[in-house]
């Protein structure tokens, strides 16, 4: 009985420790880290969900070759949306349910994350600096949000009334589409409005995917307006300048980060030449005088044999953070000891350009500082310095 008693208590207390160890985290093994994202691989965007995903591709090839996560490699799986809300929840229902991801990294489109976020929230997984610059993403506050982007809202707020001073503008005027995404750049823009005592002169909106705005134009064309905001992404901020030139409307165009983006000039041509668009992380062009940012651009285009673009920047740097979070949470990866990586993480700035970012328990966008950038031939130049909101 004496030898069976400190055997009992052993036991017992071996009993208690399994019953309130922590649960293993759902996508972390001890070889592997499973994470999951959701692009527009076939629809209306996605040249930029392309972008993004070969950027996450050659970032977690990197860290994998270099022994990855504490051990751990990390395992990439991409789902296709189509741009389309509906399918979001379809992919992320697979990514959380069936794949077992540990967390959803840079997941592509306002509407989208809306739609995809009480999927993974109901599972305990974080999303992850989705592609998306809607405060959505960090607003209100949840545990598991954490963005990188600068909010349309604060581009438009800041951008607005800068550039609208130095036009010399009377009467601005808006194009948006008819989404969380498109509200959110008209929202900014008429708050910017309202510092200087102004407001929209005209507003008209577009279905997502639509692919004529010759009304929207005639519209705008008939107000006077000298100074257009576009809510738009790829084609339509082509179609929309394409038939601005062919009627001879030429105001002051000035887009968000969502216009950002070589696709513009490459497909739109001369025509797009002067178009004004808010940013906060520089394109990455092969001959760019900094030689970190060649030297990257290089790698990038010798591995997927095509030219990287800002989308690309966005998915790498995505995986970057995740990893600088992953890395210092330990060998004990689970959602608490990530998010409490996360809430004193700082993020220094990058090669690109992008400012510091940093998180906290309460702060869950990195930075809100955002920039010009224009269009001269062919090619986006910086205009001037990041602007606080």
């Amino acid at each position: 009985m004496k030898l069976m008693a400190p055997l009992t208590a052993a036991l017992l207390a071996l009993a208690a420790t399994f019953a309130y160890a922590a649960p293993p985290a759902q996508g972390v093994t001890k070889n592997e880290i499973v994470i999951g994202s959701i692009q527009d691989l076939s629809g209306p965007i996605a040249g930029f969900g392309k972008q993004v995903r070969l950027g996450m591709i050659l970032r977690v090839d990197e860290v994998n070759e270099q022994g990855g996560v504490n051990g751990r490699k990390i395992k990439l799986l991409v789902e296709d949306a189509a741009y389309d809300p509906k399918k979001a929840v379809l992919a992320a229902q697979k990514l959380v349910n069936q794949d077992k991801i540990f967390a959803m990294v840079a997941h592509i489109g306002t509407a989208q994350n809306n739609a995809a976020m009480p999927v993974q929230f109901e599972k305990n997984v974080i999303n992850f600096f989705p592609v998306t610059a809607s405060r959505d993403m960090y607003e209100p506050f949840h545990r598991l949000k954490y963005s990188f982007a600068v909010p349309y809202f604060d581009q438009m707020r800041t951008a607005i009334p800068k550039l609208v001073k130095e036009k010399n503008a009377k009467k601005v005027c808006a194009l948006y589409q008819d989404d969380d995404f498109g509200l959110e750049v008209l929202k900014g823009a008429e708050a910017g409005l309202k510092t200087m005592q102004m407001e929209l002169a005209e507003k008209t909106s577009y279905k997502r995917g639509a692919t004529d705005f010759s009304s929207q134009v005639a519209r705008m064309k008939a107000a006077g307006c000298d100074f257009v905001v576009l809510g738009t992404i790829i084609r339509e901020t082509i179609g929309t300048i394409g038939e601005a030139r062919k009627t001879g409307f030429s105001p002051t165009f000035l887009g968000s980060s969502a216009t950002y983006t070589d696709l513009i000039h490459k497909l739109g041509g001369k025509a797009m030449d002067g178009l004004y668009a808010t940013m906060g992380t520089q394109h990455p062009y092969l001959d760019e005088a900094s030689q970190p940012i060649r030297f990257w651009a290089t790698k990038y285009k010798t591995k997927f044999n095509e030219d990287p673009t800002v989308f690309s920047v966005y998915g790498y740097n995505a995986i970057d953070a995740f990893v600088r979070a992953a890395q210092k949470a330990g060998a004990n990866l689970t959602t608490d000891t990530f998010i409490k990586a996360m809430d004193t993480m700082v993020i220094p700035p990058d090669i690109f350009g992008s400012p510091e970012a940093t998180f906290t328990a309460t702060k869950r966008l990195g930075s809100d500082l955002s920039r010009l950038s224009q269009l001269q031939d062919g090619r986006w130049k910086i205009v001037s310095d990041y602007v606080r909101p």
